[in-house]
């Protein structure tokens, strides 16, 4: 392998590397509020079906008299049409991506981004 073969790995390992890593906070915020609205969902939503009035009145009158229920369920929705999904995978998605392009070149990468070189293949 020459030196400029080497260096332009050890720039495509530290660009990796760097995607990886600017991804990852991100990922973390986004782990960190869809466990709290959905744990928020899963509270209102027990306060809901638990009360003995819901089954007395209308579904829109029970979701009125549980807003609580009502707007975790609205913030959820929209967090996922916004995308938090993606988010919260976005760095294990890019490792994956770049590990299926490496293989064709017998190498690989972790999760970190860390390139890893492979044997060659013996003909």
């Amino acid at each position: 392998m020459s030196l400029e073969q080497t260096e332009d790995l050890k720039a495509f390992e530290r660009r990796l590397t760097e995607v990886i890593t600017q991804l990852h906070p991100v990922a973390v915020r986004c782990r960190v509020l869809l466990v709290i609205v959905a744990s928020s969902t899963v509270a209102g939503a027990w306060n809901w079906l638990t009360d003995p009035e819901t089954i007395r009145v209308s579904f829109m009158q029970s979701l009125y008299n549980h807003p609580f229920f009502a707007a975790s369920c609205v913030v959820l929705f929209v967090l996922f049409l916004a995308g938090i999904h993606k988010r919260v995978v976005a760095p294990s998605i890019i490792a994956s991506r770049c590990r299926l392009v490496l293989s064709d070149y017998n190498m690989s990468c972790d999760d970190t981004g860390k390139l890893i070189l492979k044997p060659r293949p013996t003909t």
